[in-house]
């Protein structure tokens, strides 16, 4: 381990992250699995940093552009990231002085030959430290680093109180999720096992599969993960199949499936019935496929299809169709911070459309009688209460049993839900 430098990682992460466009939720997670040798502290240290240096983004280049005549926009890309982790660490983090924060930014820039701007790094950042909590931020854009294009829509959408809720909502610490496997153990064992282990455990009162748990280390290290025993799943993906009705002997189709999830889920409620996990790419169906045969379920069957297709042989089949479409992600910002960046006002257009084409399809599997679950995890109207009201309005045949728009707290991300039946 001699040699290893965190901040030097973490730099080299978010270099990959905001300056050549990797996803952050992948890109440090193959980090964190490589560097999985480090101490549990060392490793959230990185975690911390990078993910934090991403969500608040525009925060910090407001602050650094306040004290910096050399603006974040004109900096070198490393050197750019280096006076955002510093700026960050400064405001966020207390597990150095800012003194010693800012030594170890200078070293980490005269390493990596950038020697001539040592001093510049350094002075930008002990007058940040020096003034700290002295900026008066009130712009939520700048206060909530939210594109402002997001926060006006949001802004009419939902009105200027509920949108600071929201952006408040991103930045509340979110606990784990997990989906106990019920068809191999009871949540009270499962609980016993984890507990046993040092693993503290809330219970859900809502869903009775569903766990938080916090105080591991690694989620491979833990055995009953190892043993299909539980799944990592958010509540709003393990809320989809319960709130659809399903039942024990359903046929289900689920259109957009991977990593998996909600068809495992689907299959445990549907026992005795069958469920066909399809989603667009080999690699995603492989994802599929994996997690059925970690869990053990032998009522799914994964499949490559495209969505946009229409499959005849599909036609009135289903008696659960999961539509939990491809959307903008506005409400998952909190897991993947960058991607409020990476989203535009006609990329939301672009996906409104693909979102009804699909669901023209859904509505064609669904059997009479049956049932169409549609969901997103974005808090977009457009994508969620408009798209519903667009379908509705050119297919008569459906009705609205319950619709719900959550809000992002530390229980669940934003997400929407939207369960309707055939007549």
């Amino acid at each position: 381990m001699a040699g290893i430098n965190i901040r030097e990682i973490s730099a080299d992460t978010l270099v990959e992250i905001l300056e050549h466009g990797q996803f952050s939720h992948i890109y440090l997670k193959a980090v964190l699995d490589k560097y999985g040798y480090l101490e549990k502290s060392e490793r959230a240290f990185i975690n911390r940093l990078v993910n934090g240096t991403v969500e608040r983004e525009i925060e910090l280049d407001y602050i650094i552009n306040s004290y910096s005549k050399t603006k974040v926009k004109k900096m070198k890309p490393l050197i750019r990231t280096i006076m955002r982790m510093g700026a960050f660490e400064i405001y966020y983090m207390d597990a150095v002085p800012d003194s010693a924060t800012c030594n170890e930014y200078v070293k980490l820039a005269k390493k990596r030959g950038f020697a001539g701007l040592s001093g510049f790094v350094n002075g930008v950042l002990r007058n940040i430290a020096r003034d700290k909590g002295n900026l008066n931020i009130t712009d939520l854009s700048v206060k909530y680093s939210m594109p402002q294009w997001i926060v006006d829509k949001w802004n009419t959408d939902y009105g200027i109180d509920k949108t600071k809720e929201i952006l408040k909502g991103f930045f509340e610490p979110e606990e784990l999720c997990i989906r106990v496997n019920l068809s191999k153990i009871t949540r009270e064992e499962l609980i016993n096992k984890l507990e046993a282990q040092d693993i503290s455990v809330r219970i859900c009162d809502s869903i009775p599969s569903a766990l938080y748990i916090a105080g591991f280390n690694v989620i491979s290290s833990i055995p009953e993960f190892n043993e299909g025993l539980f799944y990592i799943q958010d509540y709003s993906s393990q809320l989809v199949p319960y709130k659809a009705g399903i039942k024990e002997t359903d046929a289900v189709l689920d259109l957009c499936a991977a990593p998996g999830g909600k068809a495992l889920h689907a299959a445990e409620l549907a026992a005795k019935g069958t469920v066909l996990a399809r989603d667009l790419t080999e690699a995603k169906v492989a994802l599929i496929n994996e997690n059925i045969q970690r869990t053990g379920a032998t009522n799914v069957t994964a499949q490559k299809f495209d969505a946009t297709v229409f499959d005849e042989s599909s036609e009135n089949k289903y008696d659960v169709v999961i539509a939990d479409l491809p959307c903008s992600g506005l409400g998952i910002i909190r897991k993947k911070p960058d991607i409020k960046y990476n989203q535009t006002e006609e990329s939301l257009a672009e996906l409104v459309m693909l979102q009804a084409k699909i669901l023209e399809n859904a509505a064609r599997y669904v059997k009479a009688g049956g049932t169409l679950c549609y969901s997103t995890c974005t808090i977009n109207k457009d994508e969620n209460e408009n798209q519903v009201e667009n379908f509705l309005s050119s297919h008569k045949e459906f009705t609205i049993k319950n619709c719900e728009q959550l809000l992002p707290d530390k229980n669940h991300d934003g997400f929407f839900i939207c369960v309707m039946k055939k007549n």
